[in-house]
């Protein structure tokens, strides 16, 4: 079930365009960002699922008529979830930045229980260290320096019965 969420993820990850904001990538930090957030909050999260869909809109000042506003893409998100004593979670707004994993900026509301629990601007920390996407383990006996992963190399092997 895990590896099909991930190749879910990877799927629609390779359907966005190339230089926007990626839909996949923005719920999977914003889950993880709002999640945190609302745990801060005193919010006792048992879990967050959220999704987001991007457009070609124009970001948030440019909505308000700022002039000097540059277009940009923007993608409305949508999170719902429950807390560990069954109250309703949802975080929703849209997001016009993400970046790799640590933060989206946007404006976005998160209500449990009915309430309102905090409207954010910026969902994590833009300024920390990039996490590794795969944990990299050096081979056995080895230290790993200059130690580049390889391909994988799938073969598919058709067998026939014999006399066919």
């Amino acid at each position: 079930m895990i590896c099909l969420a991930g190749a879910v993820v990877a799927g629609l990850a390779a359907c966005d365009p190339v230089g926007g904001l990626n839909s996949a990538s923005i719920a999977v930090t914003t889950d993880r960002t709002g999640t945190r957030a609302l745990e801060h909050e005193g919010v006792d999260v048992q879990w967050l699922s959220c999704t987001a869909r991007t457009g070609g809109g124009a970001s948030a000042a440019a909505r308000a008529g700022s002039s000097t506003a540059a277009t940009s893409r923007v993608a409305d998100v949508d999170c719902n979830g429950r807390t560990k004593d069954g109250q309703d979670i949802s975080l929703n707004g849209m997001v016009d930045r993400e970046v790799e994993g640590r933060c989206v900026s946007g404006d976005m509301t998160a209500k449990a229980g009915g309430k309102t629990v905090f409207r954010a601007t910026m969902l994590g920390n833009c300024d920390a260290a990039p996490s590794p996407s795969v944990p990299s383990r050096p081979p056995a006996g080895g230290s790993g320096e200059g130690v580049r992963p390889t391909a994988t190399v799938t073969v598919t092997v058709t067998a026939y019965p014999q006399g066919k």
